[in-house]
């Protein structure tokens, strides 16, 4: 059975920073390319970033590029995103996803496999 188990969000000031991990298990980890999402209070889902298997290529939303990076470490099986200078605009649930492929996407539907999401709050 797969899971993909997000954590580290939390209550941050605006111009602060946290780091989410997304934990995997019951894939193999190294043959997926991993996204970030984000889904805010009456909106839809929103892609954040995504990372190819072997980390070497990244993508991200125009919205965070700068200041947030996405990373991974096969060996523990966990992609991790690094949020810096985080603005009330960036509240949100931030899901991780798995995608059995060799190429990164923005859309949802492409990925295989969701968590169950971490809850950042940004206050100003």
């Amino acid at each position: 059975q797969v899971q993909l188990v997000a954590s580290g969000g939390g209550l941050v000031q605006a111009g602060g920073s946290l780091r989410l991990s997304c934990a995997a298990s019951g894939l193999t980890f190294g043959s997926y390319a991993m996204g970030w999402f984000r889904q805010a209070p009456g909106k839809e889902r929103e892609f954040v970033a995504a990372i190819s298997r072997t980390g070497a290529r990244t993508d991200y939303a125009d919205s965070v590029k700068g200041r947030f990076t996405i990373s991974r470490e096969n060996a523990k099986n966990t992609v991790y995103l690094q949020m810096n200078s985080l603005k009330p605009e960036d509240t949100a649930v931030y899901s991780c996803a798995a995608r059995l492929s060799i190429t990164l996407t923005v859309i949802p539907a492409n990925y295989n496999y969701w968590g169950q999401g971490t809850q950042v709050t940004v206050s100003s």
